[in-house]
């Protein structure tokens, strides 16, 4: 079952959205080399708790940290830990806040000092992925022209985009139907309709799109050991351009 948000659902998802974006502007505020992954995990949960909010993941399904901190070749789910961040790391920082009763997720591939400029084009690819993905989710058009614009793009770069994971449906729950492909065919799919509130998320691979679950059964990586990358914004279908609830604005300022 689809759910469709009334206009008051979506002003709920906008207010924990934008604590989602504050705190994940405190993240990037911290990430440099030399702290470890916990660090940012701890002052994350910190925020979104001081703010009114319960961290998403945190629980869900039984995940033990409040961010997903996914460095290098890992893709998504990557436990926060004793990783100490260096120059020439890529971190995908993904996080999500549950705020009266809604939730809202985005997630942010950042690169940590010196990084190689083949990773640094894919990480701006991607992000690029993202809203050229974003520019077809208006009402009317299908599932398939966002996924399309996604996998188009990011595969005439020569990189690989992840098909085992995709974006989805968001609201009272964190994952909620419809999925959101990465890939996928003009024209095909789901009619989007006004009050859809979608996660869009590539995940784009500088090699292959093939991935693995490692043993703790959360960390996925690339199986060739290549770098990926992670953007997301949750965002919610209108007539004629698609609403960002969720906002890089807090990210870009602490990092100029």
């Amino acid at each position: 079952m689809i759910v469709y948000k009334t206009e008051e659902e979506i002003e709920l998802i906008r207010a924990s959205a934008k604590v989602l974006a504050q705190a994940h502007g405190e993240v990037a505020g911290m990430i440099r080399e030399g702290i470890t992954t916990r660090e940012l995990d701890q002052r994350a949960e910190e925020f979104i708790r001081d703010h009114g909010g319960q961290p998403s993941f945190k629980g869900y399904n039984d995940f033990p940290y409040s961010l997903c901190i996914s460095p290098n070749a890992v893709v998504v789910h990557g436990f926060p830990g004793d990783h100490m961040l260096k120059s020439g790391d890529i971190i995908s920082v993904d996080c999500g806040v549950l705020l009266n009763g809604y939730h809202s997720d985005s997630a942010y591939t950042y690169p940590v000092g010196e990084v190689a400029p083949e990773v640094l084009r894919l990480l701006e690819e991607t992000k690029k992925s993202l809203y050229l993905g974003i520019e077809q989710a208006v009402a009317g058009n299908r599932m398939g022209d966002v996924s399309y614009a996604i996998q188009n793009h990011v595969e005439k770069q020569g990189y690989g985009v992840v098909r085992e994971l995709v974006g989805h449906g968001i609201g009272k729950k964190l994952h909620e139907r419809p999925e959101v492909p990465n890939y996928g065919k003009r024209g095909s799919g789901l009619k989007l309709q006004t009050g859809l509130v979608l996660a869009i998320e590539p995940m784009v691979n500088l090699g292959k799109k093939d991935v693995v679950q490692e043993k703790d059964g959360w960390t996925i990586r690339t199986k060739d050991y290549k770098p990926s990358a992670h953007f997301e914004h949750t965002v919610v279908i209108r007539k004629d351009k698609a609403e960002i609830l969720t906002s890089f604005e807090y990210i870009e300022k602490a990092l100029q």
